[in-house]
């Protein structure tokens, strides 16, 4: 795992970039991204942690609630995805949400809540928006933008930048050297193989 995805992990976790709830799908894209941020560090820093439940067990719901993981799925694997048959792309949509997921969570590290600084929400289309913020964590201000896209129930993020680099990007910059060689099989056995070794992890 990179450095970037890594960093991405404890940042965007403890963000919320998973979403909003789906009584407060604002149509204000800037307050469903509050809302989000409220919801996941009541997940990650309140009480529920008591319970003896590992966080990745703890922040599914609220990702297979308010994401869409076909979307981000396609878009990480990129032109290959027309390709696949359906059994593959359900079959990537899930590896590929559940290595994410339990690489996030294991790579977290506790402490006090990040301070996030909310900018002025910028139009990239007429149903598309990217949400400007700084994340204080740590000492240290990093530059984390969101963009989001319109759908039927509310807005929802398709995409994370971090200090430049897209979340989206970086991972098909990954999966595209190995579908080349293999196709969807390939992904699918290196998504099983990367899942694999985070679970045997402690």
């Amino acid at each position: 795992m990179t450095t970037l995805v890594k960093h991405f992990a404890r940042l965007v976790l403890a963000a919320a970039v998973w979403g909003c709830s789906a009584a407060s799908a604002a149509s204000d894209p800037m307050d469903m991204l509050r809302s989000g941020v409220d919801e996941v560090l009541s997940v990650v820093y309140g009480d529920s942690g008591a319970s003896g439940e590992p966080l990745s067990t703890r922040i599914r719901p609220v990702l297979e609630k308010h994401f869409d993981l076909e979307s981000v799925t396609r878009r990480a694997v990129g032109p290959a995805w027309r390709n696949m048959s359906e059994a593959d792309r359900r079959t990537v949509t899930d590896l590929f949400s559940r290595l994410v997921l339990r690489t996030y969570a294991d790579s977290f590290e506790p402490g006090e809540p990040p301070e996030i600084r909310y900018g002025t929400a910028v139009n990239l289309a007429a149903t598309r928006r990217e949400l400007p913020t700084t994340i204080v964590y740590a000492g240290k201000n990093y530059s984390v933008s969101y963009r989001v896209e319109q759908a039927k129930d509310g807005w929802r993020i398709y995409d994370v930048v971090i200090e430049g680099v897209s979340m989206i990007a970086n991972y098909r910059a990954q999966f595209e050297p190995i579908v080349q060689r293999g196709g969807a099989p390939a992904l699918i056995k290196s998504l099983e193989d990367n899942l694999a070794k985070v679970s045997r992890k402690p």
